[in-house]
């Protein structure tokens, strides 16, 4: 098996030195809009820079390296990016933390209950499904945990190996000011178990043998169809679930609390934790289908809209984007557990979903295994009847107490009670903020840009996308592209910064060329030639390329930038060296806490506006088997946006808040569009400019040979 080498620690100059790279946009259009005055501006963070290196700097960059010295895999991913970047987020996952992935419809189910209605139950097919989806990718869990090492196996190979385990079987515990991810138990009596939720009730499945083994899929369905038989006579019988996981979307301080009252009021809390917690993954069965009505959308939100609403039709953007919501954010967040890494979402006409906590991975890893997972489809051979029996409850009464599966229960007070109902009111108007869709440009996809363009297609998506931001604000903004770091061992992301000098130049030549004349006071599409404009896109394009390059290889300036300012926090006073006494500590009384050590490069505004990700993007696979991904915004007044290059389409998921005046996830989407559609003429005018100059060139040649 090929052996990954670490994540390096990058070179300090080079990273000082693409970092100043990278703030010269924001400089220019500080001066452009008669701010202050580039050269002086720049030369400025020049200084800062050469001070930092030449100083305090090599103490941080000596101090990363000690760090990666102790670290079993690399400096970063052991010690700093899972608490920094997820952990110690105080913010609900709700929306903000949690990805989301909504799959395919599975053609073999008969369209009728495909269609959905606004009945309230489980559907027979809905068991079906789950136990199909579930056993092929308790299949891809065994595969992968299961291999043994082959010498062949790429290093592609080997980070898909690596970090297929790490979303099974853990999950995330709120703890007071930073959180931690519960430890892998092999030996756990839960390890080989699902936990299901329906109607607020929680269960573990017994679902794999022990060598992880997927049990046959009929048992498997059999296993479900008895816990919901078990929940249909427990609702008979005038009992309602304590919805106690609606506090996994609250604020995560607010939660620990909750979560330690919890466990101070019974012994049985612990182990229904401890079940929770140990088990392969989450699956919830909803017992409705989603209509739009129960969402928000740009011209009323969702407690205006009648609950009578009509029923979409199947494939419909209206459907869609009922599928989407409810599968990263049911109503009043119920039926879920949020902190659980793994959650497969079932609604009663079968449209299922995968939500996840983001810290143990990242989202492209989840979107391999269930693309595995939905691809086959439903394997009636598996099945003794080709059709699922009805749920009856003539046979929830007489069912017993179910091999295979058991009850998890809570034991709660007035004060849980309370606090669930605060806190779905919380998680309902955080849903009800939330702008998200879903939506295909289908005029050209990977194909054209590669073989007509020729130019890379993430890259030119990443141009669109900034030439869609700047018609829409017309105003600069740091931009974060996701890059993998997969290379290296244990690896994760880097920070593709999309913002660039090339960058800029493109979009203000081409903000107004084209249908971004519509939207701008002034210019026209004729002010710029397509061949000038061609050329400003190739030379942006091929500057994201490099950088995308750069950080994929361990090069990126993000990460380093944070653990050199970390480093740089934690040192005492005495280490700010004299070329650092700019920076000398303000002065502060005997009870006031330790202030954190800084530098005029990290205290610098500019440092913070180029780390302002307000436009969040990142791309994922093709994605033939989603209807829609997506992550939320990272800033109220700017977008999160997930894209799938396919072939002949691009299929961008944007999420947005309606809070800010700013944005509209909607206009954005005519936004991306336009700038596509733009780009597309700019490339193929330019182009035959290009023939026709040509063309002239070799006709003014051959007249000249003629006279020869």
């Amino acid at each position: 098996m090929a052996k990954l080498p670490r994540l390096p620690v990058p070179d300090l100059r080079k990273t000082l030195d693409r970092y100043l790279q990278s703030i010269q946009p924001f400089l220019r259009e500080d001066e452009a809009r008669g701010h202050s005055l580039f050269e002086a501006s720049y030369k400025k963070r020049v200084q800062w820079v050469d001070d930092f290196e030449k100083g305090i700097g090599r103490l941080c960059q000596h101090k990363l390296h000690e760090l990666d010295a102790r670290s079993p895999h690399n400096w970063l991913d052991d010690n700093i990016w899972t608490n920094y970047a997820y952990l110690s987020w105080r913010i609900p996952l709700l929306i903000n933390s949690n990805w989301w992935l909504t799959l395919i419809n599975d053609p073999s189910i008969p369209e009728s209950i495909l269609r959905g209605d606004t009945k309230s139950g489980i559907e027979p097919w809905q068991v079906r499904r789950a136990a199909c989806i579930l056993h092929r990718v308790l299949d891809w869990r065994a595969r992968m945990v299961n291999q043994h090492p082959d010498p062949d196996t790429t290093r592609t190979g080997v980070w898909l190996l690596t970090n297929t385990e790490k979303m099974f079987n853990t999950c995330r515990l709120p703890r007071a000011g930073a959180d931690v991810l519960a430890t892998r138990n092999p030996a756990s009596e839960y390890a080989q178990d699902i936990m299901l939720m329906l109607h607020d009730f929680v269960y573990t499945v017994r679902v794999c043998e022990d060598d992880r083994t997927p049990l046959p899929v009929q048992t498997i369905e059999d296993r479900i169809r008895g816990v919901v038989l078990d929940v249909i006579h427990r609702i008979e019988s005038g009992e309602s679930a304590v919805p106690v996981g609606v506090l996994t979307s609250d604020d995560r301080d607010r939660w620990a609390e909750n979560y330690q009252h919890l466990l101070s009021l019974s012994p049985t809390n612990a182990s229904t934790f401890r079940a929770i917690n140990e088990s392969i993954m989450a699956l919830s069965l909803d017992h409705y289908t989603a209509m739009p009505c129960h969402y928000s959308t740009p011209t009323l939100p969702s407690s205006s809209q009648s609950s009578h609403a009509s029923i979409p039709a199947l494939d419909s953007d209206a459907e869609i984007h009922a599928h989407l919501h409810n599968t990263r954010s049911p109503p009043r967040a119920r039926n879920r557990f949020f902190d659980k890494c793994l959650t497969l979402s079932l609604e009663r006409n079968t449209r299922a979903g995968v939500m996840g906590e983001h810290t143990p991975v990242d989202a492209l890893v989840p979107s391999i295994v269930f693309d595995y997972g939905v691809v086959a489809g439903i394997d009636f051979s598996a099945f003794s009847e080709p059709v699922p029996r009805p749920l009856v409850l003539e046979e929830a009464r007489v069912s017993d107490s179910g091999k295979g599966w058991s009850r998890l229960d809570w034991v709660t007070d007035e004060r849980i009670e309370a606090q669930i109902k605060e806190a779905e009111g919380r998680a309902q108007a955080l849903i009800n903020n939330s702008e998200a869709g879903v939506w295909e440009f289908g005029e050209y996809g990977a194909d054209w840009i590669r073989s007509v363009a020729r130019l890379p297609p993430d890259a030119y998506t990443q141009l669109a996308l900034q030439l869609a931001w700047y018609r829409s604000r017309g105003v600069l903004t740091a931009t974060y592209e996701t890059a993998l770091t997969r290379m290296f061992n244990a690896g994760r992301t880097e920070c593709v910064r999309s913002a660039s000098v090339e960058g800029l130049e493109f979009v203000l030549a081409a903000k107004g060329w084209g249908r971004g004349a519509e939207c701008m006071a002034e210019g026209g599409q004729h002010e710029v030639e397509p061949r000038a404009l061609l050329s400003l896109l190739q030379q942006a394009i091929q500057t994201h390329a490099r950088r995308t390059r750069e950080a994929a290889i361990g090069r990126g300036i993000d990460r380093h930038l944070l653990g050199l300012k970390l480093m740089l926090e934690e040192l005492p006073v005495d280490a700010i060296t004299s070329t650092s006494s700019s920076n000398s500590p303000s002065k502060s009384g005997p009870t006031d806490p330790p202030q954190k050590r800084t530098h005029p490069l990290f205290a610098d505004p500019l440092f913070s506006r180029s780390q302002e990700w307000k436009l969040s993007t990142s791309g994922l696979s093709a994605g033939d088997q989603f209807r829609g991904t997506g992550f939320g915004a990272g800033w109220e007044d700017g977008y999160g946006i997930n894209y799938l290059i396919a072939p002949n389409r691009i299929k961008f998921c944007v999420e947005s808040k309606f809070s800010s005046p700013l944005t509209s996830t909607n206009k954005f989407k005519q936004h991306i569009a336009d700038a596509l559609q733009d780009m597309r003429a700019i490339c193929e005018a330019g182009e035959l400019e290009l023939k026709d100059q040509k063309k002239k060139l070799d006709e003014a040649d051959t007249r000249v040979q003629a006279r020869l």
